[in-house]
């Protein structure tokens, strides 16, 4: 099934999906947030497009395992975007995403300037890639 992946920021979302199979996460775009309503609303629509079977939440823990501001401005977008489709919202931990993304985009040679503007694809990425690991190890 096709699976939607969010990495929530302040000012960006990072979007991923995968392929039918559920083996490869793939990085999809970076949306420029809006409105918590805009904001859904795409969400909704771009799963719709992709035909999403289910849409991923990256939850940033603290490391203590702790939920914090950006754990909750993740759940509060998860929920607008529940208020608009019936499709299952679940919830991955991606403690380090980010910085798991930003060593990716160095290692493969990517200057600072073309990091800003992929680091929320591949952190979503990363964040499904786990979600599909730890799916089948199920």
């Amino acid at each position: 099934m096709k699976i939607l992946a969010l990495d929530v920021g302040t000012v960006r979302i990072g979007i991923a999906t995968c392929d039918p199979l559920e083996i490869i996460a793939s990085p999809l775009e970076v949306y420029k947030r809006r409105t918590p309503y805009l904001d859904a609303r795409y969400i909704v629509e771009l799963a719709e497009k992709i035909e999403a079977q289910k849409i991923v939440f990256g939850l940033p823990l603290k490391l203590d395992g702790t939920e914090g501001d950006s754990a909750n401005m993740a759940r509060q977008l998860a929920s607008k975007v529940s208020q608009h489709t019936s499709l299952p919202i679940v919830f991955q931990d991606e403690r380090l995403s980010t910085v798991s993304a930003e060593r990716i985009l160095i290692e493969t040679g990517n200057s600072r300037s073309d990091r800003k503007g992929k680091i929320d694809a591949v952190a979503a990425t990363i964040i499904l890639q786990n979600y599909l690991d730890k799916s089948k190890k199920i």
